[in-house]
C-alpha cells in the first residue's frame, strides 16, 4: 500500500493558504490553497520534496536504444502507417511516439492512479469550489528551440485542443470554461459548475504546444513537419508509413525534475511499422525489433523457440496484470437498423464458441470477458447492492429488468465449435425478434437477408472469426469479412461505416468522466469519436455522470458497477477474452530496477540499455 497523508499533513508539508499579494490580479483570495499535486480526491502520496518515484532507478545510465512497434493507438493513429505528425486532430493517420515531444502542466505516477505531480507547472493553486485551478510555470522550462513555454502556450494549448482538437478532446473538455494567461508565469483555467471530477487532471495532463509555432500554421491539417516541442525527445528520422526514430534531448530542460528522475533511459526510441502481424514478428527474431509486447497466443505458445531464444540472447517473460483490463469484443453498429433489437444482438453472440475457440486457436491462454471492467473493483458481480440500486431506481422500467438482477454472463458452450442447444437458442431469439427463415436465407423484420460484414485492418483475428462466421451461416446469416488498409479502415471508423469491427480498450484503476467520450450520447453523434459502436442511453449517460462527481473511490466503484450492469444488460459487443498476464519479450541488452509500479511493468519506459550485456550477444 502506498503511504497517504491528510491534506492537514499536505499542508504541514508544504502547502500554503495563498494570498492575493502573491499572485497576479486583484481577485485571489486567500481560500486557495497552492499545491504541489493534483488528485481525483485531494489526497497525494508523495511530499512536495519528494526525490524521485520509487519505482525508478535514479541512476539509471542513459543511451543505447529502444525498437518497438505500436501495439496501441488512440486519436487519430493507425497500427499499419502513418502520413501526419500532428497526432492531436482528425485528420490524417498519426504517427506512433509523438506524445514523448510535449510536456504537460504535471505528470502522473505508476503507483498512485489518479494523481499528478508538478512538470511544466511548479504548483497550482485551487479555489475552495475546486472550480478555478491557477498554474504557476517554471520559469526554466523551455521549448527545443530554447524559447521559454509560458503560460500563454498552456492558454492555447487548450483553447485549441477544445475548439480544433480531435473529438475526444473537444468532447472531454466542453466543461471547461476558460484557459486564460494572466502574465508569463500563471495560467488561469475554469471549469464548470458542471464539471467532472477528474477534469482538473485531465486539463493538467494534455500537451503544450508553442503558440508562436503554431500561429503561422493550421493546427488542423496534416504535416509532416515535425512540430516544436518541449518534451523529453524530438523527431528525428524518418520515412512516411514505415518508422520514426525520437532522439532523446541531452539538455533537456526537465531531466531533473523528480517526475522525470530514472526514465527517458533511452537516446533513440525507433516506431516501426508493418501491415502484417507474422512480418513484425520475424523483424523481431532478426533484431530489427528489440522489444516486443505480444498479444498472439498462437505466436507465444509456438513461435518463441527460434535460434536468438535458445543461445539466451532473446529473454521470454509472462508478468501477472496488477492493473485493471479493459474491454474485448466485438462491437455492433447501433446506427444500423439491423442491430437495433437487443434480442437479434444477443442471438449472434451465442454463435460464438469460446470454449472451442480458447482450446483450439488459442492454446487455452485467455478467460473469456464478461465485463467492461475485468480485473477491477469496478466489476459488476451479484445481485445490485443497496447503493446500486438507489442509482438504478429512477431507471426501473426504462432499461432491462436484469439490470436490477444478475449481471449478464455470456453462455458456456460444450466445446464442440458448434454447441447445437446454443444455436437452437439462438435461432429463437432471431424468430422472436421478427426474423423469418426463407431455406437457407434468414431474413430480418424488414424482409432484407441477414448479411453482416466484419470489417478490419488485419487478418490476424480470421482464425477466430471465421469458426463464428460458420455457425453465423447456419442460422442462415451471411457473414463475411472485409480487410482494407490501415488508412481506409479508420476513415470508415470516423464515418462510422461498418457493420462490426472488434475494438480492445484500456482499463483504469479509477474510472473517470472520460467514460462519455467511449459511451456517452453525445460521442455517439460526433464523427470520430471513441464511441464506434454508437451506445446512447439516458441512463448511461447518467452513471457517467455519477462517475465523473463521485466524492470518494467508493462511490465510483458503485456507480461503475453500475455503469457495467447496464452495457451489458444492452447487449452492444460480442464479449472475447482477456488475459491475467503480460507477454514481453527482448533483446537481452537492457536492463531494469527491481521494484516496478503497482499499476503496470514499467516496461520498457523506466529500462535502460546495457551496453555490457548489448555486447555479449553482439549488438554492441
Amino acid at each position: 500500500m502506498a503511504v497517504r497523508i491528510t491534506r492537514r499533513r499536505l499542508l504541514e508539508a508544504g502547502g500554503a493558504l495563498v494570498g492575493a499579494a502573491s499572485l497576479p490580479g486583484g481577485l485571489a483570495l486567500a481560500q486557495e490553497r497552492e499545491v504541489h499535486g493534483l488528485s481525483t480526491f485531494g489526497e497525494l502520496a508523495l511530499p512536495p520534496d519528494f526525490p524521485h518515484f520509487a519505482y525508478v532507478n535514479p541512476n539509471a545510465p542513459k543511451g543505447g536504444s529502444l525498437t518497438v512497434q505500436i501495439k496501441r493507438a488512440g486519436g487519430n493513429q493507425s497500427f499499419d502507417t502513418f502520413n501526419t505528425l500532428n497526432t492531436y486532430v482528425l485528420q490524417g493517420d498519426g504517427a506512433a511516439g509523438m506524445d514523448a515531444c510535449f510536456d504537460s502542466l504535471m505528470a502522473g505516477s505508476g503507483d498512485e492512479p489518479g494523481s499528478l505531480y508538478g512538470l511544466l507547472a511548479k504548483s497550482v493553486a485551487v479555489s475552495q469550489d475546486k472550480l478555478t485551478y491557477r498554474f504557476r510555470m517554471r520559469p526554466e522550462a523551455k521549448f527545443h528551440d530554447g524559447s521559454r513555454v509560458t503560460a500563454g502556450d498552456v492558454a492555447f494549448s487548450l483553447n485549441i485542443l477544445k475548439s480544433k482538437g480531435h473529438p475526444s478532446y473537444r468532447l472531454i473538455l466542453n466543461e471547461m470554461e476558460s484557459a486564460t494567461a494572466e502574465t508569463d508565469e500563471f495560467v488561469l483555467v475554469k471549469l464548470t459548475p458542471k464539471r467532472s471530477r477528474d477534469l482538473h487532471l485531465i486539463v493538467a495532463g494534455l500537451p503544450v504546444f508553442s503558440e508562436k509555432y503554431w500561429s503561422t500554421r493550421n493546427f488542423e491539417a496534416s504535416t509532416l513537419e515535425p512540430p516544436l516541442g518541449s518534451g523529453a525527445y524530438k523527431v528525428g528520422r524518418f520515412e512516411q508509413g514505415r518508422f520514426i526514430e525520437f532522439d532523446r534531448v541531452p539538455d533537456y530542460w526537465a531531466k531533473d525534475l523528480p517526475v522525470n528522475v530514472g526514465t527517458n533511459n533511452f537516446d533513440r526510441v525507433r516506431w516501426e511499422y508493418f501491415r502484417d502481424r507474422q512480418v513484425a514478428f520475424e523483424a523481431f527474431k532478426s533484431g530489427v525489433i528489440t522489444f516486443q509486447e505480444e498479444f498472439t497466443s498462437r505466436i507465444w505458445a509456438t513461435g518463441y523457440d527460434f535460434p536468438a531464444i535458445k543461445e539466451g540472447k532473446v529473454k521470454k517473460e509472462a508478468l501477472p496484470k496488477t492493473e485493471p483490463i479493459g474491454s474485448q469484443g466485438w462491437i455492433y453498429n447501433l446506427r444500423r437498423e439491423k442491430f437495433a433489437d437487443p434480442r437479434i444482438r444477443e442471438a449472434l453472440g451465442l454463435a460464438f464458441d469460446f470454449e472451442w475457440t480458447n482450446k483450439n486457436i488459442m492454446f487455452s491462454s485467455f478467460s473469456r470477458a464478461t465485463s467492461y471492467f475485468e480485473n477491477s473493483d469496478s466489476k459488476a458481480v451479484g445481485m445490485p447492492s443497496p447503493e446500486e440500486l438507489a442509482l438504478l431506481e429512477p431507471f426501473r422500467g426504462k432499461v432491462p429488468d436484469e439490470v436490477f438482477g444478475e449481471p449478464f454472463l455470456p453462455p458456456v458452450s460444450d466445446g464442440s465449435g458448434s454447441d447445437r442447444a446454443l444455436l437452437r437458442r439462438a435461432d429463437e431469439m432471431l424468430r422472436a425478434a421478427g426474423c423469418k427463415r426463407d431455406g437457407n436465407v434468414l431474413k430480418l423484420p424488414n424482409g432484407q437477408p441477414f448479411e453482416i460484414e466484419f470489417l478490419d485492418s488485419t487478418p490476424s483475428l480470421q482464425p477466430h472469426t471465421q469458426p463464428f462466421q460458420a455457425n453465423l451461416k447456419r442460422l442462415g446469416i451471411n457473414a463475411t469479412s472485409r480487410i482494407v488498409d490501415g488508412a481506409q479502415y479508420q476513415r470508415r471508423l470516423d464515418e462510422f461505416d461498418f457493420d462490426i469491427i472488434s475494438r480492445a480498450m484500456s482499463g483504469s484503476a479509477i474510472p473517470s468522466d472520460s467514460l462519455r467520450v467511449v459511451y456517452g450520447s453525445e460521442a455517439a453523434k460526433t464523427r470520430g469519436s471513441r464511441n464506434t459502436g454508437g451506445i446512447s442511453s439516458p441512463a448511461i449517460d447518467a452513471m457517467i455522470d455519477k462517475i465523473g462527481q463521485a466524492d470518494s473511490y467508493a462511490e465510483v466503484v458503485v456507480a461503475a458497477k453500475c455503469l457495467d450492469r447496464l452495457l451489458r444488460a444492452g447487449r452492444y459487443w460480442i464479449p472475447m477474452w482477456w488475459n491475467a498476464s503480460e507477454w514481453l519479450a527482448y533483446w537481452d541488452m537492457y536492463d531494469r530496477p527491481q521494484a516496478k509500479p503497482k499499476y503496470s511493468s514499467g516496461a520498457p519506459a523506466i529500462w535502460w540499455y546495457d551496453p555490457e550485456k548489448a555486447k555479449r550477444i553482439g549488438k554492441g
